[in-house]
């Protein structure tokens, strides 16, 4: 009982309704001058609407559910009612990314017009054309489900893999946000790639270039970057990099946007965790990168690259680390 004494006689007097608003009324007037917000306010001239995070979380949902029927969605779908399932599914996709499509569009312009330069109309027609890519994706991500599974001993059957491992969801956003990259949609599919790596670890650029049966084995802290360039049956571990090594600039000081700037991993290399490999340097076929290896130069095909004593050592023999 004493202490509790002690430690209320320690404590401030609770400040009267009117301290408390005074000081409220005081940070609401220093938050509100321009010089404040004005580097961090967000409203367009037409009064477009944000792109909705919410609405893109539905819109990903839908597509795990097309993609992977029976895991996700509905579990009880059958081959009877595939068509329905996939088609109602599909229906609020295109509805939904459609407008997600031009509001990212509102997002970048920098047109001081109200009036819209034909954005409803590309809208539509890039959202049909990614819909239009979905049996291509969902092949893809099928020998990504593969390659999981051959590549952990410890996964039971491809649908573990499918339901519970953070590579195969990384990768759905991923496959979905490259295909929308490639179309030149705007902001969209950057968020598509956040949602995945804000609940994975895994940071996979959607501008990046990924081939066919893909793993990333546990998974977090992974980065690649957005000019990556990844071959088929290329397997990585936590705590990869694939990164830049500089970032050129313009006469004015600003950084050059676009060049290639990341990794080349041709074909069934491996790269253990905690690699870095930065630069837009190739590394050849059938390679094998050790754990914690700093790379910054070619790597010939079929080597493998080791850490020793503090040093990089390269062989060549072809056998696996």
């Amino acid at each position: 009982m004493t202490a509790m004494t002690d430690f209320a006689r320690e404590c401030p007097p609770a400040p009267t309704p009117e301290e408390a608003t005074a000081v409220l009324d005081a940070v609401v007037a220093s938050l509100c001058e321009p010089e404040s917000y004005q580097s961090v306010y967000y409203r367009r001239a037409s009064g477009a609407p944000m792109p909705s995070v919410s609405a893109m979380a539905e819109i990903m949902e839908r597509l795990r559910a097309v993609l992977f029927p029976g895991y996700f969605g509905d579990s009880d779908v059958n081959p009877k009612a595939i068509a329905y399932h996939t088609g109602s599914h599909l229906d609020v996709v295109f509805r939904l990314l459609a407008e997600q499509v031009r509001r990212g569009y509102c997002f970048i312009c920098d047109r001081p017009e109200m009036e819209c330069l034909g954005c409803d109309a590309l809208s539509l027609d890039l959202t049909l054309k990614f819909m239009s890519a979905l049996p291509r994706v969902r092949a893809l991500l099928a020998s990504d489900v593969q390659a999981a599974y051959d590549g952990d001993p410890a996964a039971k059957n491809q649908g573990e893999t499918i339901f519970c491992y953070p590579s195969i969801l990384t990768l759905t956003h991923h496959r979905v946000a490259h295909e929308l990259y490639k179309l030149g949609v705007d902001i969209i599919p950057r968020i598509i790639s956040e949602m995945a790596h804000s609940k994975t670890g895994i940071d996979i650029h959607p501008g990046a270039h990924i081939g066919e049966r893909f793993f990333i084995d546990h998974g977090t802290g992974t980065v690649v970057g957005e000019t990556c360039v990844i071959g088929d049956n290329v397997r990585l571990y936590q705590g990869v990099t694939l990164g830049a090594k500089s970032f050129p600039k313009d006469a004015s000081g600003n950084p050059v946007k676009g060049l290639p700037r990341h990794p080349i991993v041709e074909d069934d290399v491996i790269v253990y965790s905690g690699a870095t490999i930065l630069g837009r340097v190739t590394i050849g076929a059938g390679s094998v990168i050790g754990g914690n290896v700093w790379v910054t130069e070619n790597v010939p095909p079929g080597s493998n690259l080791v850490q020793s004593k503090g040093q990089h050592v390269m062989f060549t023999e072809g056998a696996g680390i």
